[in-house]
């Protein structure tokens, strides 16, 4: 059984989805076949005889177009057909290898393969196992396609408005008396009316081709969807306008008028309304091409005693490889010699490098900040932390949100509907309807067509989206990813990170308690010692005593010991500072201090001391302090009906403190990223909505896993890309002022929908000629457009008022800074 996820271009609604699920599972081999709307992506399932191409050709037959990437690999080595073949059969073994071709003469395989699931590197390590040498392709083709679709719709809006403005203008001249006359004394009604089908035929068929090739293959697959509607609709109101330019006599009096303008209309707005879905929807993929360049290229590996830089792919486990001072480690492994400081922020969050000596285990991505390492290589390629990071990110995005969920539903049986009653309504006219029975079945089956036409149900969500978007920037919140202001609104439970997301995610001096000596004199010989340091607390140390304006002496005789502390010569004393540990063999008393380290530690605070010429001469403490603002965020969320809970890499003792601080009573201490993201899943299983806030590359599992991830903006780029929702100012009382303006967008959302749908299903039935028998009335196709776009422009305005929000209650927005 395999499993490969593939990309899908051109999907718009939950009937999109449907029938690209139908089509998979039709395909025999094919055990499940899951497509997820708001990430693009097919998730199947599969054994023989299905295959990559068959699924492939599988969405090509239903109408869409799968992501595909093609690459010429140049391939050293190859000597004859064998090669060729070994070459192939490697690389086709591959999931989610759809075609490879190796070209013995050219030295190339060509290879077209689903980007989503297999990657170049891995392609290259297929090759490399086979005993041949790959080569990188160019892939500088693909970087400057990677946002055509967005840059096609935004031309394709802008061509179809200029060519849509003077065809309504035209439409608005002949229903206005002052207008109309003057139209009259410059071309004829028919005149005007040829004016505006040449400017609505590009609208039509250039703006609007994707609407046909897509409605097309829905009704050639008997699956109508969001784009039949379009397409018949349009092509209804722009048809009926040809006939009754060409063919007026055709037509019941009154009857033979223009409706171009409705037909150009629809495709601009819903053109529109598919452009705004492109930019609010969130990119999901920037956070894997984040963590990704956290891997490093190549590494330094020791071989036949001398070393030796080689490509990353060509390092296997039981590798020595070096690591010198600034260096990112290259894979996870074991320190077989040397000791060094290394940055482990992205797997903990923690800001303070961490002691290694031989022994110590290594994590790939990490970076070694001073002293020189060689280490042995334990786990390479997928099997790396980072790689399995990669994977729990791509695993919790391919997880279908619950965005659009309703509209999904509603879609799933309105278009068909629809379909339907214009059947019917054509039927019952063309049989039992007055003469000219064909004329009257045409009017009316047009009017149910306009009068259904999904411009406002396109608009619906995204114009909520774009304005609800455009609105939380203003306020400091970002929501990466539409879904998010629909989501956010019915959380129950909230996840926090400690360090960078509740603290500051930097060390800084808190206190300094003389015990002999004057306090600035101490501080001032302590902080010139710690110049001389690179670990993060002497850097904490020196900032304290510049920012008190102190100048510090020259130092001499400087020497750090790792896990203890530092000793040096200051203004002709002899300065200790570290650890109790490093005192204590010393032989230096700290019973004098005792109490206040225990309560220093109790606070999250790292206790350090200081002793001058063999003496105790202070007690110094360093601590990453709350950020302003956690303690009344943490209390409106509690305030407001919120679980809330945190999560952590640090130790107990620490995170128990913070919690007790900011008050927070439930705490998860010392978990890896997996056991974040496994938390935040257990909870989802039991029925909880979550969501998580976080700042570290640590934190990306779970932010991804969640259901709304809550990104600080002050943290790791990867952080922010794996968020849906980011705070630009780190402030947690955003979290506040984003909840209420989530739950006012979905319910904006709510209320476009009910208009949408609801005016335009109670009009069917008068459009159909319901009123017919009772009254003699007949709902002209124009009124039936103009209903159309009551009901768009209902939705945009409605959407706009979003504009005018403000945070309920609270009023943390007026201070941003804080």
């Amino acid at each position: 059984m395999q499993k490969i996820e593939i990309g899908i271009e051109g999907m718009s609604c939950a009937s999109c989805v449907g029938r690209i699920e139908r089509a998979l599972t039709a395909q025999p081999g094919v055990s499940t076949a899951k497509v997820n709307l708001a990430t693009e992506k097919a998730s199947v399932e599969f054994s023989e005889p299905a295959t990559p191409a068959n699924l492939i050709e599988a969405i090509r037959g239903a109408g869409y177009k799968p992501k595909i990437q093609s690459a010429e690999v140049p391939v050293i080595g190859m000597t004859c057909g064998s090669c060729v073949s070994r070459v192939e059969r490697a690389l086709t073994r591959q999931p989610g290898m759809i075609r490879a071709s190796v070209n013995l003469t050219t030295q190339k395989a060509f290879v077209e393969f689903l980007s989503d699931t297999l990657s170049l590197p891995r392609i290259h390590q297929a090759i490399r196992e086979t005993g041949y040498e790959p080569q990188d392709p160019d892939t500088s083709a693909q970087t400057e396609q990677e946002d055509s679709e967005g840059i096609e719709l935004r031309r394709k809006v802008i061509f179809a408005a200029v060519l849509t403005i003077p065809v309504v203008l035209i439409a608005m001249g002949k229903m206005i008396p002052a207008l109309e006359a003057l139209y009259a004394g410059v071309l004829s009604h028919r005149g005007w009316m040829a004016i505006e089908w040449l400017l609505t035929t590009p609208v039509m068929f250039y703006a609007g081709a994707r609407f046909f090739r897509s409605g097309y293959a829905e009704l050639r697959h008997a699956s109508p969807g969001m784009n039949s509607l379009v397409m018949i609709g349009s092509s209804a109101a722009y048809f009926y306008s040809v006939a009754a330019l060409l063919i007026p006599g055709f037509f019941p009096a009154g009857t033979a008028e223009s409706y171009f303008e409705a037909a150009a209309v629809i495709v601009t707005l819903i053109l529109l309304g598919r452009y705004f879905e492109h930019i609010a929807r969130g990119r999901t993929s920037e956070a894997i091409k984040k963590l990704l360049q956290l891997q490093a290229k190549t590494a330094r590996v020791i071989r036949d005693g001398e070393a030796v830089e080689v490509s990353i792919e060509a390092v296997v486990p039981g590798d020595r490889i070096q690591v010198r001072p600034g260096e990112r480690i290259p894979v996870d492994g074991v320190v077989a010699e040397g000791q060094s400081y290394v940055d482990e922020s992205m797997i903990s969050g923690e800001p303070v490098p961490v002691a290694k000596q031989k022994d110590a285990e290594l994590v790939g991505g990490t970076i070694n900040r001073n002293g020189s390492l060689t280490f042995r290589a334990t786990r390479v390629g997928a099997d790396t932390v980072l790689a399995q990071i990669i994977r729990m990110v791509e695993s919790a995005q391919a997880e279908k949100p619950p965005i659009q969920e309703l509209a999904d539903r509603i879609a799933g049986v309105f278009v068909p509907i629809v379909m339907v009653i214009a059947s019917l309504t054509f039927i019952t006219w063309f049989g039992f309807g007055p003469a000219p029975a064909l004329s009257f079945a045409f009017v009316t089956t047009v009017s149910v067509l306009l009068i259904a036409c999904p411009c406002a149900m396109g608009l619906a969500t995204p114009t909520a989206i774009m304005v609800g978007t455009g609105k939380g920037a203003e306020m400091g919140v970002l929501f990466r990813k539409g879904a998010a202001l629909e989501t956010l609104a019915r959380m129950d439970t909230i996840i926090l990170d400690k360090t960078g997301t509740l603290t500051r995610g930097r060390p800084e001096l808190t206190d300094f308690i003389p015990v002999e000596g004057q306090e600035d004199e101490v501080l001032a010989w302590v902080a010139a010692g710690e110049t001389e340091s690179e670990h993060p607390i002497g850097e904490a140390i020196v900032k304290g005593a510049r920012d008190r304006g102190l100048t510090l002496p020259s130092v001499s005789e400087f020497q750090a010991e790792p896990g203890y502390g530092i000793h040096a010569r200051v203004a002709g004393h002899r300065i200790n500072v570290g650890a109790d540990r490093y005192m204590r063999r010393l032989g230096i008393d700290l019973n004098s201090v005792h109490d206040s380290a225990v309560a220093l530690a109790e606070k999250a605070k790292t206790p350090l001391y200081v002793a001058v010429d063999g003496r105790l001469a202070a007690l110094i403490a360093v601590a990453d302090p709350l950020k302003e603002g956690s303690v009344e965020a943490i209390a409106a969320l509690k305030a407001s009906g919120l679980s809330v809970a945190m999560l952590t890499g640090d130790n107990r003792a620490t995170a128990e403190a913070i919690a007790s601080q900011v008050g927070i009573e439930r705490v998860l201490a010392e978990v890896l990223p997996d056991q974040k993201a496994a938390e935040v899943k257990r909870l989802q299983e039991e029925g909880a909505r979550v969501a998580f806030v976080g700042d570290g590359i640590n934190d990306a599992p779970a932010l991804a896993q969640a259901d709304v991830g809550i990104a600080i903006g002050t943290g790791t780029d990867i952080a922010i890309e794996a968020g849906d929702v980011v705070l630009m100012r780190g402030d947690l009382r955003g979290i506040v002022n984003a909840a209420a303006l989530s739950r006012s967008t979905r319910k904006t959302i709510l209320g476009n929908f009910v208009w949408a749908y609801g005016y335009n299903l109670a009009l069917i039935p008068v459009a159909a000629g319901a009123l017919f028998p009772v009254t003699g009335y007949l709902l002209n196709p124009m009124l039936a457009a103009g209903a159309m776009s009551l009901s768009s422009i209902f939705v945009l305005t409605n959407s706009l008022r979003l504009g005018r929000f403000k945070p309920e209650g609270a009023d943390f927005d007026q201070h941003p800074g804080k």
